[in-house]
């Protein structure tokens, strides 16, 4: 039996990757850490067998002696990666998900654990989940906002120029850590670096199941009664749909109990980029405002520029990011794992979307 610990089950990521793996293996020991015992009772409303850790992220002596004791670590945030493109600061498998993406210690405690707790001959696995914030780095540095870029990533053919991007880049230092961790100790541990772009659709974990960027887009649509744009709205951005995000966790998952070691799976280069298409962010801002239209949500269907301080007002730092660019290709789970994203597009997804920003903001007024 195998034994999972995971950190970010009460967020979206973290929540639906367990609505995947828990179904298929039912049999497996899995740990969860959670902040608090109301959040904790959550997840055991929905997995009975579930074992509930109390603790956070910055708790390393916990996080350490869990990661030794489990076989995979999934780690993830308890919500979407944030991207803060303005701040610039600069197992099997264990499943670490509560803001995993920019917490140094709790990735050098996780890494620390898996060490100390496994070897040559039963490996411990790790599953970190970054975010392709990172790849914005160009736009931040240039502090230019609503502008195409043609520069597209790509984690196979390419994925040196992703193992080497800048140090100020977001989320690099922690990126960094798994990276250098996977391949300093290749025998013990094996790594992926899973890095999701914008995610959407309806998560099926037991607390959150909302992502951040298209659905703060959806929202301040309707509190505004128009699609926003940044600038010229001609930046683009990778996307994926939550459920084919955690068919990535399954399949890392299902490699590592197989104890498959394919040259590129594991390690220095594992890097994942897990996009299924690609939207412009004023084309979206449009597509939005015509689904609210539609549903009778706002009186007509327009889109129109907003300048970055509002719409940090309404949306937080999560706004700069629909003037940003992050293009990647998402060949190696395509290439390695087979994996076949298949669910409905960001755009099939809107009416959705927008149905449940309608509802929250109805009980919040």
């Amino acid at each position: 039996m195998s034994k999972i610990f995971i950190t970010g089950a009460t967020g979206y990521i973290g929540g639906d990757s367990l609505a995947t793996l828990v179904p298929k293996y039912p049999d497996f020991s899995y740990s969860a850490l959670v902040r608090s015992p109301q959040k904790g009772e959550q997840v055991k409303a929905q997995y009975p067998s579930i074992r509930i850790v109390i603790g956070d992220l910055d708790d390393s002596k916990l996080l350490e002696k869990e990661s030794a004791a489990a076989d995979i670590v999934l780690r993830e945030s308890t919500s979407p990666p944030r991207v803060y493109p303005l701040l610039n600061d600069a197992n099997l498998i264990r499943t670490d998900t509560a803001d995993a993406s920019d917490h140094v210690g709790a990735a050098k405690a996780i890494i620390s654990g898996l060490v100390s707790g496994h070897s040559k001959e039963k490996p411990g696995y790790l599953l970190h989940t970054g975010g392709t914030g990172i790849l914005t780095w160009r736009d931040s540095d240039s502090n230019e906002y609503g502008n195409k870029s043609e520069h597209v990533y790509n984690d196979w053919e390419g994925v040196d120029e992703l193992l080497n991007l800048p140090d100020h880049a977001f989320h690099r230092n922690v990126d960094q850590l798994v990276l250098e961790a996977g391949a300093k100790y290749a025998d013990v541990l094996k790594t992926a670096l899973v890095c999701p772009p914008t995610i959407y659709g309806q998560g099926r974990g037991p607390v959150s199941q909302r992502g951040r960027q298209v659905y703060e887009l959806a929202n301040v649509t309707l509190r505004l009664k128009k699609g926003p744009i940044i600038g010229a709205g001609k930046s683009i951005w990778n996307n994926v749909h939550v459920q084919d995000l955690s068919d990535v966790y399954l399949l890392l998952v299902e490699a590592a109990i197989s104890r498959r070691n394919d040259q590129g799976l594991w390690g220095a280069d594992a890097y994942y980029l897990t996009e299924n298409g690609e939207h412009y962010w004023g084309e979206l801002a449009v597509a939005t405002a015509e689904a609210a239209a539609k549903l009778g949500y706002i009186p007509e269907a327009k889109a129109e520029p907003i300048d970055l301080e509002s719409a940090k007002k309404y949306a937080g730092f999560e706004s700069l990011s629909w003037g940003m660019n992050s293009r990647g290709q998402a060949r190696r789970a395509r290439n390695i794992l087979g994996w076949k994203p298949s669910r409905p597009s960001i755009e099939d997804e809107l009416p959705a979307i927008l149905q449940g920003e309608w509802q929250r903001l109805q009980k919040s007024s």
